[in-house]
């Protein structure tokens, strides 16, 4: 009797979760299969796919002229983008993490670029960064200061793609502002009767209670900008001479443009296992630096 309710009871859990076993396999796990197999063929996503091995793995490391490009500016965006959003956003946070008349209107004032489309913000800074007519040049003018070269330089070009990153800034504020309020007021207290100056109360007590936040926001950071795709797009398609061509943007390219889908799928696992390699590292060593108050 014993024995066929608990049988039950493991058939009842089991169609409970069905639904996502099913979901899981139709939408991830078929997919992520599917993609091992096209990654090792050539195949232009309309005919029928011919088996090739390693071919494009060895052609895409050591023959693509555009591929050790994109990796130099897939991980210049990274080191750009990642630590200047993490700073940024966490030092607006504690600005704004104030109990001051109006503050909840700042905070909503630094959100609102969150919230526009992406498409619509580059297009407004594609006109921003305008050579000859843009508001920045003409700012720069207006103070008798020569004119940037923005998104027509190779040195500028992806700098210029990252500040647009930092004006959206917005929800990286948001969540280090919910993990800033979260710290126990009672240790800033107890620091203040000990004659703390409020940096020794940033450095010693802020950041260790908000590095579980600093930490999710790095490993977001970094994901997030190795898929960076709808900035070179829109704003410079890869150029000037390959210097913003993410590889995220070089695999559409080649998928779609080129009609190389097997090539394309086979630089997708590498982005993917690159991605893959600084989230375990990061995960590794973040015993070092990220504090949880069940440690202790």
């Amino acid at each position: 009797m014993g024995t066929n309710r608990k049988l039950r009871g493991w058939v009842i859990g089991y169609l409970f979760i069905l639904p996502s076993i099913i979901g899981f396999s139709v939408f991830v796990g078929y997919p992520l299969l599917s993609s091992m197999y096209y990654a090792l063929t050539e195949w232009s996503g309309y005919d029928t796919p011919r088996f090739i091995g390693f071919e494009n793995f060895r052609y895409l490391f050591t023959e693509d002229p555009a591929f050790w490009p994109s990796i130099r500016a897939t991980f210049y965006f990274v080191i750009l983008s990642v630590p200047l959003s993490l700073i940024l956003g966490l030092v607006l946070a504690m600005m704004l993490n104030k109990n001051l008349t109006g503050i909840k209107w700042f905070r909503t004032i630094f959100y609102l670029p969150v919230v526009v489309p992406s498409i619509a913000t580059l297009t407004l800074w594609q006109f921003i960064y305008e050579p000859q007519y843009g508001l920045a040049n003409s700012l720069l003018r207006e103070f008798g200061l020569p004119p940037g070269t923005w998104l027509t330089s190779e040195t500028t070009a992806l700098p210029s793609i990252v500040l647009i990153g930092l004006w959206q800034v917005g929800s990286s504020v948001i969540i280090f502002l919910s993990g800033l309020q979260s710290v126990p007021q009672d240790m800033y207290e107890a620091a203040e009767v000990d004659g703390a100056s409020r940096w020794r109360m940033s450095i010693n007590i802020t950041l260790p209670m908000i590095t579980p936040i600093l930490f999710l926001q790095l490993i977001l950071g970094i994901i997030g900008a190795f898929q960076a795709f709808n900035q070179v797009q829109v704003l410079t398609g890869g150029g000037p001479n390959f210097s913003t061509s993410l590889l995220n943007y070089k695999i559409y390219t080649d998928a779609f443009n080129g009609r190389m889908f097997g090539y394309a799928i086979a630089e997708v696992w590498v982005l993917f296992v690159i991605i893959m390699i600084f989230t375990v590292i990061s995960y590794r060593y973040s015993n070092r630096f990220v504090y949880y108050e069940s440690d202790k």
